[in-house]
């Protein structure tokens, strides 16, 4: 049988994300490894076009990676390329539009989230693609990490009886800017520009805690802006208008109570960047990017609450860690193949459009907490 390729359109790639990630270690990575195997031995072959605002940056790249073609004319693209496929890491504001674009060219849609800016504008790209009949899907990346997989072998498993809480905490210090250089993009903290803690993080939150312990039926939450002003990439300073963090409480089907920080305004102190703990009538469990440790309820000690003695109990040393008895690969790669795959063989991709705007659902309830002081009930 003779190899497929699949032409790529790969809108904003020029950023960090969208060139480490998902250029780098997706497309390229499976380009260089020969393409995707499929059953009857023939392979799923990727072929990225570079496209976006800036000539020198994608030449550069093009060059750098052996790419063929790259352009600035998104418009010219769509309607000439013969590509199957477009992709979109651009900035959150710039997204829709050129989805709606894409769709209405007939390509496929993979995308970054959030897919849009508001829940109404989310609805537009699922009738954009229900309309046009694309297979479209949307990164749900923090599905693919070993420790979150890990977590949910636990959850499939039965590991923890029935359920009780979940505990997220998210985030680590963003610099100023003034100080040491920012490690995040400035946009990252303007409203206008579609920046926001909520907005970037509650769509994560909504698909981890959708798919691993059940969708969510309320929210309280608090969105706040802890350092009110910050300097951009060159330098300059700015007024800070979105909210750097976020403190909410979201209530899953099922009785479960989920607590999740998130802010880039508090120092790490814990094993990794991101880390969930998950408490169960059986055992606990404490999961992040990559590692994931275990408490069954056989092994759970017996604290006694003395505020006259120091506590002698090293409480960490008593879990133990899960094995790395699997084999985890890149998380993004993992989803682009199973995008392309679905692609390949006509099928909707399960994380698509309609699973963005539950995230966006989720953002919108957010902010209303959080301007109104109250619990809100999701649809």
């Amino acid at each position: 049988m003779s190899d497929t390729t699949y032409r790529i359109l790969m809108n904003g790639v020029t950023g960090r994300m969208g060139y480490r990630q998902h250029l780098l270690r997706s497309i390229l990575a499976i380009r260089e490894d020969g393409g995707i195997p499929l059953p009857d031995g023939s392979r799923l072959q990727v072929e990225p076009v570079l496209v976006g605002r800036n000539a020198d940056k994608l030449a550069r790249l093009a060059a750098e990676h052996g790419i063929a073609d790259w352009s600035t004319d998104l418009d010219t693209a769509l309607a000439e390329d013969p590509a199957t496929i477009y992709f979109d890491a651009q900035v959150t504001s710039e997204r829709k539009k050129a989805i709606l674009k894409a769709a209405a060219a007939g390509k496929h849609v993979y995308t970054e989230k959030p897919i849009a800016e508001s829940v109404d504008e989310g609805n537009e790209l699922v009738d954009a693609a229900r309309r046009h009949g694309i297979i479209n899907g949307v990164v749900h990346d923090k599905l693919y990490l070993p420790g979150l997989m890990k977590l949910k072998r636990l959850v499939d498993c039965g590991f923890f009886g029935r359920i009780l809480s979940v505990r997220g905490e998210f985030g680590y210090w963003v610099f100023e800017g003034d100080y040491l250089a920012a490690q995040r993009p400035s946009w990252n903290y303007r409203a206008e520009d579609g920046g926001g803690m909520v907005l970037d993080m509650f769509c994560h939150w909504n698909y981890v805690l959708e798919n691993l312990f059940g969708r969510i039926e309320a929210v309280t939450a608090k969105a706040v802006t802890h350092i009110p002003e910050r300097w951009d990439e060159h330098g300059e300073r700015y007024d800070a208008t979105a909210d750097d963090a976020a403190y909410a409480i979201f209530e899953l089907a099922g009785g479960v109570i989920a607590q999740v920080n998130s802010s880039w305004a508090v120092r790490v102190e814990r094993k990794e960047l991101v880390e969930f703990q998950v408490d169960g009538t059986h055992g606990s469990a404490v999961a992040g990017l990559f590692n994931c440790r275990i408490q069954p309820r056989e092994s759970t000690p017996m604290p006694v609450w003395n505020p006259d003695l120091p506590t002698t109990e090293d409480f960490r040393s008593q879990w133990n860690e899960i094995p790395d008895n699997q084999q985890f690969g890149n998380g993004f790669r993992a989803q682009w193949e199973e995008f392309l795959l679905d692609v390949h063989h006509g099928r909707q991709h399960p994380y698509d459009f309609a699973a963005g705007v539950r995230g966006l659902r989720l953002v919108d309830a957010g902010l209303q907490s959080s301007a109104e002081g109250r619990r809100i009930e999701m649809p």
